[in-house]
């Protein structure tokens, strides 16, 4: 039995929560997001919580139920507050830098690398911290994974891009004999 399915979400006051058919629409003051339920749950809102329901008693059925009330809190907290990640750069002469909507990465290459940043995600760089905000937890992690990608850290020394919370576990070195 799914416990995340179980608990009712609580709409703020400023999220506007519609069910439309099989489809719940989220709607801010400023941006509106749908989810797209194709039927697998049940949605009911009431008094001012968003409730799902199974519709079988499958394995199918719950997985559906716990996902798609995750997938709905994570809109209204995204909504609400926003998500962030933050990515640590560690190395000599590796740095990070914000040109507009682009983030170039000087990372040990004989180019600096040009990152695109879609139009609803903030990067921030202060000192060797890249910070990722926005609305959509997806996203951000996807874009802190594909900066990550660029130059991930290395068990020697530690050198290249990890997530600020990401523990690397060092190697020795070779020994010479004596």
């Amino acid at each position: 039995m799914s416990r995340i399915g179980k608990k009712p979400i609580t709409i703020p006051s400023d999220i506007e929560v519609k069910i439309e058919k099989t489809k719940i629409v989220f709607k801010s003051k400023k941006e509106i997001k749908e989810l797209e339920t194709y039927g697998r749950v049940g949605i009911s809102i009431d008094s001012g919580s968003l409730m799902f329901s199974k519709i079988d008693e499958n394995m199918q059925s719950r997985a559906f139920w716990g996902t798609y009330r995750a997938l709905a809190n994570n809109i209204i907290v995204g909504l609400q507050s926003g998500f962030s990640k933050t990515l640590e750069i560690n190395g000599v002469g590796y740095k990070a830098s914000v040109n507009g909507k682009i983030l170039e990465l000087a990372l040990g290459f004989s180019h600096p690398i040009k990152y695109d940043i879609p139009d609803n995600i903030t990067v921030a760089v202060e000192k060797n911290n890249i910070i990722i905000k926005g609305g959509d937890k997806q996203q951000v992690g996807q874009i802190a994974a594909e900066i990550r990608k660029f130059r991930p850290p290395e068990p020697y020394k530690g050198k290249g891009i990890k997530y600020s919370d990401e523990i690397i576990l060092r190697k020795a070195g070779k020994t010479s004999k004596k």
